[in-house]
């Protein structure tokens, strides 16, 4: 508060004034007033006044007036109206204060809505409360629940504080701050002792950081002078505290919500990621769907397809040497090695079945036969590894055939699953089948050419028609050669001429050119099991003769 002027209250020009000085002239005696320095305010100055009466303001004199014994009275108004100038100053003051500390509030507070962050509405926190409140250093200190233990968002100012003590001594700051108490302390030696705060400093002020009863941390500001703090600074402190707590719990709850919205969409991702590992999504989006959850009991769709199917040969006999863990690690790796060829080739797979796999493609059925020769190409760098430890080779068969097909979620609302159901499945799992019947690894039926542009590097034998059990059509069957190993594959290319000529020879009855054919074929390529095929049907045609009404077509009698 600004010190009142003995001089201001004579010197002005107001009624106080005139009254004042009516007295000091209404006296016989020559009267004067003078600061507390001595120096002439007002009146006749004479070298021996016979009194001098002080004019005292709060136990402190501002100034005198001198001259006979009645100068008292003139004394005693002035010490009066110093009073009442003191009054109005006081609250002057008190009210500018209170100007200033709301407006520090506001601003405060406007500060506060430009930011959710807890660490950020900390920072600024301190940044206000020591703008507002000289310090020397401060801290925030919240306690994480969660965790129990403190932490330190914010600090400031001068090293003053050890941050690994505040930390490690929860006990002691559960006493200030943290017990839900704001106030200035004046003992330090606690908290000098177990090194929270360093020996210099001489003052500390804190405030309890509270929501709804609950108290989240404090405020701490220290300073290196005797009482640097008074009642005004903790009451402005409180606010501040009691203002930021309500950010920082409204930015926590912001912050966890969104965590935990993020949470929720990861582990939805996450349900999708694996879902589709079980649920092909090319299926779901074949339906038209995106995710697994847009898809309802009885979404279905049709469509032209290649449905590939591939199957280890002779797995029982593999299996009957191999332990049950060593038979599901064969099987892993064998679907580990032809599952990304299928994928590669836009298919997709549609089950595991044991030793078999069952593939799906969509599009274009070249697609499907890249992915068949690909298959039969990991096959044999498999078994150049299975050689190398000494291990029996692996042969798989691969038969597809292309047709009109149905996909869609059947089952009842408590158990769906993902169906597909059509002819053509069936189908080209009996074709898969045919690759035992006639020694060949890769066949595919006329459907599947038919569909093919005619513009690609694929080989093929034509090898016959059959009719599949239970089946009215005939069905022709090629083979393609094109997934044999480099120097096999060239040998059929030389014997294809000869092949197809022994394969019209054949199905005309003509069995003696065809026999001598199959025979020259196997001069060039002895291992060519098709042919061997062939040959020995060859050679029980022309010694036990050809059933009545044979046309060439093999019929089956099993699936």
């Amino acid at each position: 508060m600004a010190k009142v002027s003995l001089k201001n209250i004579v010197g002005k020009k107001n009624e106080v004034n005139g009254a004042v000085l009516a007295l000091v002239n209404q006296l016989t005696e020559a009267t004067w007033i003078e600061d507390e320095n001595g120096k002439p305010l007002l009146g006749n100055t004479t070298e021996n006044p016979n009194s001098s009466f002080p004019v005292n303001l709060d136990n402190e004199i501002i100034g005198w007036v001198k001259g006979d014994e009645k100068a008292v009275m003139i004394a005693n108004l002035l010490a009066y109206l110093a009073q009442k100038e003191a009054e109005k100053k006081k609250l002057g003051t008190e009210v500018l204060n209170l100007y200033q500390e709301l407006n520090v509030i506001y601003n405060f507070s406007e500060k506060l809505t430009q930011t959710i962050d807890p660490d950020t509405i900390a920072l600024l926190t301190l940044e206000q409360a020591t703008h507002s409140i000289p310090s020397h250093s401060g801290v925030i200190v919240l306690w994480n629940e969660e965790k129990k233990q403190l932490t330190v968002p914010a600090k400031s100012g001068e090293q003053l504080f050890n941050e690994d003590n505040l930390r490690n001594n929860s006990g002691v700051l559960l006493k200030i701050g943290l017990s839900g108490q704001s106030e200035i302390m004046t003992d330090l030696s606690l908290l000098k002792e177990k090194g929270i705060i360093e020996k210099d400093v001489q003052s500390l002020i804190y405030a309890a950081m509270k929501v709804k009863h609950r108290i989240m941390g404090a405020i701490i500001l220290v300073g290196k002078e005797t009482e640097q703090y008074s009642a005004a600074h903790l009451k402005l402190l409180v606010t501040l505290a009691l203002q930021s707590s309500t950010a920082i719990e409204s930015a926590m709850l912001y912050e966890k919500n969104i965590r935990e919205a993020r949470e929720r969409e990861e582990a939805i991702l996450r349900i999708h990621e694996v879902t589709k590992k079980f649920v092909p999504i090319e299926f779901i989006r074949s339906l038209g769907k995106e995710t697994l959850t847009d898809v309802k009991l009885g979404d279905q769709v049709e469509k032209i397809v290649t449905v590939l199917f591939t199957d280890i040969r002779d797995f029982t006999t593999l299996s009957e040497k191999m332990t049950p863990e060593e038979n599901f690690k064969f099987v892993s790796s064998f679907n580990a090695r032809l599952g990304p060829v299928i994928r590669s080739n836009n298919g997709f797979i549609n089950q595991y079945l044991g030793d078999s796999i069952m593939a799906i493609f969509p599009e274009n059925p070249e697609e499907a036969l890249r992915a068949a020769v690909g298959m039969q190409k990991e096959v044999h760098e498999l078994n150049k590894e299975r050689k190398e430890r000494g291990l029996q080779p692996i042969k798989a068969g691969i038969g597809m055939h292309t047709g009109s097909l149905i996909m869609g979620i059947t089952g009842d609302e408590f158990r769906m699953d993902a169906a597909t159901i059509s002819d053509t499945v069936n189908t080209a799992a009996r074709i898969e089948s045919l690759t035992k019947y006639y020694k060949s690894p890769l066949l595919l039926s006329d459907h599947t050419l038919q569909y093919l542009d005619g513009h690609n590097n694929f080989r093929f034998r034509h090898l016959g028609s059959v009719k599949l059990k239970g089946k009215h059509n005939l069905l022709s069957i090629i083979e393609c050669i094109n997934g044999f190993d480099e120097s096999q594959f060239e040998r059929k290319l030389q014997t294809l001429s000869h092949f197809n000529d022994a394969m019209n020879s054949y199905h005309d009855q003509q069995f003696e050119n065809a026999l001598q054919l199959f025979q020259t074929i196997l001069t060039i390529d002895p291992d060519d099991l098709t042919v061997h095929y062939f040959l020995n049907n060859t050679r029980k045609y022309l010694r036990e003769g050809v059933p009545k009404n044979w046309t060439g077509t093999e019929e089956m009698v099993s699936k």
